[in-house]
């Protein structure tokens, strides 16, 4: 390969797409669900998965309540108050389903709920 090809790819526009912020967000839910639904699958033998995933979940869900919480957020006064609230409650379920007392079903629900919402109209 000579420095002209080289040079060409190196500058050539990326094959893959611009991915938007709703994008990411919607991939990051992606991700974060499929580990627990993988994890809820393998029963007992998968508790560690579970605990990693509950983790990264709820990591998520406070990243989310930080930036609503954030005066300057623009999202309406009302969506910024239900997503903080379902960050609470994200939390809340989450130590129930470590502590054996639930399962993840909820967890699931709320992030598919958020990633139909983030999918509506959107371009991903």
């Amino acid at each position: 390969m000579n420095a002209q090809t080289m040079a060409r790819m190196a500058y050539a526009q990326s094959a893959a797409p611009t991915r938007t912020e709703r994008g990411t967000e919607y991939e990051v839910f992606v991700r974060a669900t499929r580990a627990l639904k993988a994890a809820d699958a393998r029963g007992k033998a998968g508790f560690n998965d579970l605990a990693h995933a509950i983790y990264e979940n709820r990591r998520l869900w406070t990243v989310l309540a930080t930036d609503v919480a954030d005066q300057g957020n623009t999202l309406p006064d009302d969506l910024r108050a239900r997503i903080f609230y379902l960050a609470e409650f994200v939390d809340q379920h989450s130590s129930k389903v470590l502590a054996q007392k639930a399962d993840t079903g909820v967890l699931v629900e709320i992030n598919a709920a958020i990633m139909r919402g983030l999918r509506q109209g959107v371009g991903v």
